[in-house]
């Protein structure tokens, strides 16, 4: 998998090459961005042009090294993941992979490891981790992804460095679903609400995408604080279990941050089909107060990812929403 195989992260993708060249790569990376915008195909290639064994900074694709790597068998790389009857990635799980670390690597110059997702490891896991981070055995390359780096402990994050993925834009995210067999009409339907996520796009059902969509955006224009019901019926009919409120809240940050761009006097939205709808919410209030509105719509899924009560989440963001539209 050469670094040509990454779409949309071009900055990124220079900054791992010139390190490579240099020898200075990190022992620790985070990789922080949605799941499904192409950190881990990041993470992949950067340790294929590491092992591989023909170029300086980048994978050849034909030496053995990289051709174990695109077969999935590579000896000296290691996932390490919740098992799969457990939520969170145990203790026991990181001090194998510590002991596994430790041993010379089979045929790689280094062992790499990448876990993945960061935020699901316990704290007596994390905090096992944090001599290994700082200095990995056998000068072993550790990376963390994560889609959210606030939502780990501080003592991980100083000892990584840190490098944002931003969200896929919907012309990436067109040409890559277009990569996997989607016709051009489908693509450029569902893309707009990835959130910047080839993943979300691959997992969604276009048809009830579109009436989701509606629905949304209907009771959305129907909040109304001096009708509370307006709140309470909205949540009640919009949420869901935790995946699917996340989901909600990821389409309501489509629609927002398509509201602060018309709001700013630019016309580069994503939800180009729903334009009318989008820009009534832009009209409903002032841009600052769409931007706070923004941001708390951010805040809503970082709690509801941290357990909060979907509904109760919802409850309070509607309120919110229909204050404003007084």
């Amino acid at each position: 998998m050469p670094f040509a195989d990454v779409l949309g992260h071009d900055r990124i993708i220079e900054v791992l090459r010139r390190s490579l060249r240099s020898g200075k790569t990190a022992h620790s990376y985070l990789f922080e961005g949605v799941p499904g915008c192409g950190r881990k195909k990041t993470a992949l290639a950067l340790i294929q042009a590491l092992f591989c064994t023909a170029l300086p900074d980048d994978a050849c694709g034909v030496c053995p090294s990289c051709r174990r790597i695109s077969g999935d068998n590579h000896p000296d790389i290691h996932l390490i993941a919740p098992l799969p009857d457990k939520r969170d990635i145990s203790i026991e799980q990181l001090r194998e992979m510590q002991h596994v670390l430790s041993l010379r690597p089979y045929e790689a110059p280094r062992k790499a490891c990448i876990i993945d997702p960061a935020e699901r490891m316990s704290v007596s896991a994390a905090n096992s981790l944090l001599k290994t981070l700082e200095e990995p055995p056998g000068d072993a390359l550790i990376i963390l992804l994560t889609e959210n780096a606030g939502m780990l402990l501080p003592t991980v994050r100083s000892r990584c460095q840190l490098i944002r993925f931003a969200p896929l834009s919907p012309e990436h995210v067109i040409s890559l679903l277009e990569r996997n067999g989607m016709t051009a009409e489908a693509a450029a339907l569902i893309a707009p609400m990835s959130g910047g996520s080839l993943q979300r796009c691959l997992e969604l059902d276009n048809e009830a995408l579109v009436a989701r969509r509606e629905a949304v955006l209907s009771r959305v224009s129907q909040l109304n604080i001096n009708r509370i019901a307006t709140v309470f019926d909205a949540a009640e009919e919009l949420s869901g279990n935790r995946d699917a409120t996340v989901e909600l809240l990821d389409m309501l940050l489509s629609f927002f941050r398509d509201a602060v761009h018309l709001g700013a006097g630019s016309g580069d939205i994503v939800n180009r089909s729903a334009r009318t709808a989008i820009e009534s919410i832009a009209t409903r209030c002032s841009l600052p107060r769409n931007l706070e509105l923004l941001e708390r719509i951010y805040e809503t899924k970082r709690d509801v990812q941290r357990n909060a009560n979907p509904k109760l989440a919802l409850d309070h963001l509607f309120m919110s929403m229909a204050d404003s539209g007084r």
